[in-house]
């Protein structure tokens, strides 16, 4: 196994390892709210081009003398919103204030636990796990240059 010296990032020497494991937990946890909020951030643009959709098919049916049907379709459904009292960028608004942010400054705080370097556990790992010396397994880019 290569050891800190591999240019690869590695816990202060009294970090214990259980905490870093734990840290790299945390981590990972927010990496997954990370891909929610994407999917919370498509969910807002599909609804807004669902919306603009509907309103040109709204003007279709009046064209095609279906005025009735899109008079009801404008007033019960365009702009609607999706969840009491919300658009879509008010409920992405309401997850990163009182979710999203949070636990991003606490995961930051976190890292405080094991001397405020990201993904050390992840580092541990390829450490671990990668050939040393083997081609498409080199530690950092640099290695790249030096071989």
């Amino acid at each position: 196994m290569n050891g800190p010296t591999d240019d690869l990032p590695a816990p202060p020497d009294d970090a214990d390892p259980a905490t870093v494991v734990a840290v790299g937990e945390l981590t990972e946890a927010l990496e997954t709210t990370e891909v929610a909020r994407g999917h919370l951030f498509a969910f807002h643009q599909l609804t807004g081009s669902a919306d603009f959709k509907l309103e040109s098919a709204i003007e279709k049916l009046e064209e095609a003398g279906h005025g009735e049907f899109a008079a009801r379709l404008r007033r019960e459904l365009l702009g609607r919103n999706v969840l009491p009292g919300r658009w879509t960028f008010q409920v992405v608004e309401d997850y990163e204030e009182t979710y999203y942010e949070p636990f991003k400054a606490l995961e930051r705080a976190g890292r405080d636990l094991v001397g405020g370097r990201p993904h050390l556990y992840e580092a541990d790992l390829k450490r671990r796990r990668r050939s040393a010396g083997e081609p498409g397994h080199e530690a950092t880019p640099s290695d790249l240059s030096s071989g």
